[in-house]
């Protein structure tokens, strides 16, 4: 079988990380884990399972997935997220893989878990990600926010990953709050402007979407849940998104020298 390292990124995923390593651990002969500060027990963990683990601050979600790419011993790399699993049949086709062509790259289905049920509605599946490349011609896009592989070549593989991806719908809500910051963080730094209307417009396009083109409206309440938690999502990191220029606004004004009446139209709210 030819060799081939796997790749995680993590922060304070204790929870979740042996599970991971224990995944790759069938089809790959070295696993790095890539950790940006977590003050919980993911070092420790990942380094007893038999991870390497490089340190690195984040660098947001593209970038810090290729971090550890050059540093890794083989060509070909599978990357999981820390909640993420392959299934027995994912395993089984890996080792079928020839992989003799670096121009090719892997897609498997996700099955996206809402603690022990499978949500399939509205997109949900089989939500297929690729995972499995060569890196000599394939990589992550540098976006800092839901980066993806780009390939020459897409082989769509008749196999699933599990996505354990919220506890519970509580969690589901926790994790939209931390999503949407580093979404709103992401889109900042590559330069999107604040606007008033674009949290509305995107969560009314969101929810559309969802209901509509995916099929939501006719899926129960899985689709009215996918569809809700979408269109929150989208007004939340727009907001967040606004909120970030207003905060930068007001540090700036606070930062004047004394005198300075902070109301010229430079810093005005628009």
């Amino acid at each position: 079988m030819t060799p081939i390292t796997g790749i995680i990124i993590t922060l304070n995923e204790q929870d979740n990380v042996e599970g991971a390593i224990a995944s790759l651990q069938p089809v790959c002969d070295e696993i790095i884990v890539v950790d940006s500060g977590s003050d919980d027990d993911t070092v420790a963990l990942a380094e007893a399972a038999g991870a390497k683990v490089i340190h690195q601050p984040y660098l947001g979600d593209g970038p810090q997935k290729a971090f550890a790419v050059p540093q890794a011993r083989h060509d070909w790399i599978l990357a999981l997220d820390a909640d993420e699993r392959l299934d027995d049949d994912a395993i089984a086709a890996i080792r079928e893989l020839t992989l003799e062509d670096p121009q090719t790259a892997y897609r498997f289905r996700r099955r996206n878990f809402a603690g022990r049920h499978w949500i399939r509605a509205a997109g949900f599946y089989p939500d297929p990600v690729t995972r499995l490349y060569n890196r000599t011609t394939s990589g992550y896009l540098p976006k800092k926010a839901h980066s993806s592989v780009k390939a020459p070549t897409v082989v769509d593989v008749d196999a699933h990953l599990s996505h354990f991806t919220y506890r519970d719908l509580s969690h589901w809500m926790q994790r939209i709050d931390q999503l949407s910051t580093r979404d709103a963080w992401a889109m900042k730094e590559r330069g999107v402007t604040p606007s008033a209307l674009r949290p509305s417009l995107h969560a009314l396009t969101a929810m559309l979407r969802k209901l509509v083109l995916k099929g939501g409206l006719l899926q129960g309440q899985d689709g009215m849940t996918v569809a809700i938690t979408t269109a929150f999502h989208a007004y939340m990191k727009y907001a967040k998104l606004n909120e970030l220029y207003e905060n930068e606004r007001a540090e700036r004004q606070g930062s004047r020298p004394t005198g300075s009446s902070g109301n010229d139209d430079s810093t005005s709210t628009r």
